[in-house]
């Protein structure tokens, strides 16, 4: 298994550990009722720590199949190299550092957090675009 595959898998665990952030800090905030409700009713703004937290796992869904598609084509077809090495650990360490930024309302460095995960990504894409 290349790094890039690994790295992909470890992005799955980041993703899936952020929506379980974000999921118990808005059920703290609204309740166990609410969670487990119709969530019919539109409940109002969420404090700031959970409404963070939903917001970077957003953010995150709206890069994830982008970076997932791109690991998965240049593995496809045999284009993996060290740039696409490279390029699978900024996105991660940088998606990683990204979450506690955002949670501490940190300005600048979430977006260059977010910059470096987005170089990661074009390292990836690059040789298919060759």
């Amino acid at each position: 298994m290349g790094i890039e595959i690994h790295y992909l898998g470890w992005s799955v665990v980041l993703g899936v550990a952020q929506l379980l952030l974000a999921g118990m800090l808005v059920t703290r905030q609204r309740g166990v009722e609410w969670n487990t409700g119709p969530r019919d009713a539109d409940p109002g703004p969420l404090p700031p720590r959970a409404g963070r937290a939903d917001r970077a796992f957003r953010n995150f869904m709206e890069t994830f199949p982008f970076f997932a598609a791109a690991v998965l084509a240049v593995v496809a077809t045999g284009q993996a190299d060290a740039w696409t090495a490279l390029g699978v650990q900024l996105y991660f360490w940088a998606r990683v550092v990204y979450v506690p930024l955002y949670l501490y309302g940190v300005r600048y460095l979430r977006s260059l957090a977010w910059g470096v995960s987005m170089a990661g990504l074009l390292l990836v894409l690059l040789p298919l675009l060759r």
